[in-house]
């Protein structure tokens, strides 16, 4: 095997840790890694159609980091490992496309070409992770169960071809599942980080807000996008967040952040006696009215008696009469999406454009709605239609100059926020662990979508919630759990989820 080539690495099942034993052994380096990577997006992108774009430089940053590991160079545990980036965050070099043909020149529109990386994406950078493309998404990101729409046509789920892959960040999932990376960026507003995660086997980190930057990714709302990792274990995703995670006069939100990171990092709760004797609230009609199908209550009931196994103490519907539930509006004519918060999206949209620097194609939201007039998304026949019936949208359109009130949203986040944190301290409880999905996925071409157990609720409240497989429906469909916590409890939610993945492996 020359130096550079590429190796028959078995990248499907592969982890950080292996990767950095592999290296320190000295099995393979960083470029053979990449240009084995590179070989299964030779061999599989156009079957699951998840990267768009390719990194021209990833090898030449892997030979810059095998150069500083053979100098001695101290090196954390994400150089060297191939990342892909969700296509909204902004990359150098590529044109942000927000997976819609108006925004992509080849496709008949404008290229938003970033002067500058954003902050989660030069983390990585700096992190030594080698970046090899951006992938797919649906227009605007605005689904949460698949990419079918977007300019590029739809991403395929790894696992079970036929079933939506999960959404927006449906690519950055069938890129780490189909092994053409080890780790992805994915970005949430409402199931975007969970859905493709569990939709495809993986774990998905979906942050509290203000713990990572957003700057730079296009968005849906400022107030409540986060970015996190996709990954194949537990441990990884908490190594990515590692990287991800803090303050950046960037996005002032993040100021939140400090003083709640972990000293020992994300990877420091990690243990597999960690649900012991720590109270569990379950799914109940108090969190959400809306029941299980049989076969997830089924794969529930055999959850819970892991957890008991595993030293949890469990409470059944802790929220049952707590007005928690209530608190839930689906934003017309959707049936299933509660929308408040998004009402600043042409704020948020205006700011993004003017980070994107003085030579960008489009700068402020009244050139970016000129441009796509003719395709408008957010007219009566666009994906985002729905954002009219917003107490704020309008207000927000009318000068997307001036940041919105949205006295609702803030209402609304404030009593999420107040009932939770009542009903964790009057239970006493660790976590809520629930399943992510009420049913199996649906078809990949239809009408139906993902039916969660949780997203308005976190996003709009700003939880983190870690997604963790947890087996399979008899069709094979993934079945999978969320972990909700209090603000800033990722530490503690990753050990718990650890510690069901361990025992999840050894069963």
């Amino acid at each position: 095997m020359t130096q550079g080539s590429a190796m028959d690495i078995d990248l499907d099942a592969l982890t950080v840790e292996a990767v950095q034993a592999a290296f320190k052994a000295g099995t393979y380096t960083a470029e053979q890694l990449a240009r084995a990577c590179f070989d299964r997006i030779e061999r599989d992108n156009a079957k699951y159609n998840a990267l768009i774009f390719l990194n021209p430089d990833a090898l030449d940053d892997a030979r810059t980091i095998d150069a500083r590991r053979a100098a001695g160079e101290s090196l954390g545990p994400l150089a060297g490992v191939p990342v892909v980036i969700k296509d909204p965050m902004d990359m150098v070099g590529f044109p942000t496309t927000a997976g819609w043909a108006k925004l992509y020149s080849k496709r008949g529109g404008v290229d938003l070409m970033p002067e500058r990386d954003a902050p989660v994406v030069a983390r990585m950078r700096r992190a030594g992770a080698i970046l090899l493309g951006k992938t797919n998404v649906p227009i605007l990101s605005h689904t949460g169960s698949h990419a079918n729409d977007s300019w590029a046509e739809p991403t395929i789920n790894v696992p079970m071809p036929d079933r939506v892959p999960g959404g927006s960040s449906a690519d950055t999932a069938s890129a780490v599942a189909s092994g053409m990376a080890v780790l992805g960026l994915a970005e949430e507003t409402g199931g975007s980080i969970q859905n493709p995660a569990l939709a495809q086997d993986l774990v998905g980190i979906k942050p509290t807000i203000g713990l990572v930057p957003n700057a730079g990714v296009v968005p849906l709302s400022g107030n409540r996008d986060v970015v996190g990792p996709i990954a194949r274990n537990v441990r990884d995703a908490a190594l990515c967040l590692d990287v991800l995670a803090g303050y950046t006069s960037e996005d002032t939100k993040t100021l939140a952040s400090v003083g709640h990171q972990p000293a020992g990092g994300y990877t420091s709760a990690l243990a597999a006696d960690a649900l012991s004797g720590k109270r569990i609230g379950l799914y109940g009609a108090g969190w959400r009215t809306q029941p299980l199908s049989d076969e997830a209550a089924a794969l529930y009931e055999r959850v819970k008696r892991e957890l008991t196994d595993l030293g949890a103490v469990l409470i059944d519907d802790p929220f049952k009469d707590s007005g928690f539930a209530g608190l839930r509006k689906v934003t017309p004519p959707l049936e299933h999406f509660d929308a408040r918060g998004l009402e600043s999206i042409p704020y948020d949209l205006e700011k993004y454009l003017q980070r994107l620097g003085k030579d960008a194609a489009l700068k402020t939201f009244a050139e970016f709605a000129e441009a796509t007039q003719d395709d408008d998304q957010f007219g009566p026949d666009g994906v985002l239609r729905y954002l009219h019936n917003l107490a704020d949208f309008r207000t927000a359109l009318a000068n997307p100059s001036l940041p919105p009130e949205m006295p609702e949203f803030v209402d609304v986040k404030a009593r999420y926020l107040t009932i939770f944190d009542a009903v964790m301290s009057e239970h006493r409880l660790d976590a809520l662990i629930f399943p992510q999905m009420r049913c199996e996925l649906p078809p990949l071409h239809g009408t139906d979508i993902i039916q969660e157990t949780t997203v308005g609720e976190i996003n709009i409240a700003g939880l983190p919630g870690i997604a963790v497989p947890a087996g399979y429906y008899a069709s094979g469909s993934p079945f999978g759990l969320i972990f909700v916590g209090r603000q800033w409890d990722e530490a503690a939610l990753l050990g718990y989820a650890y510690a069901y993945e361990v025992s999840r492996s050894r069963s």
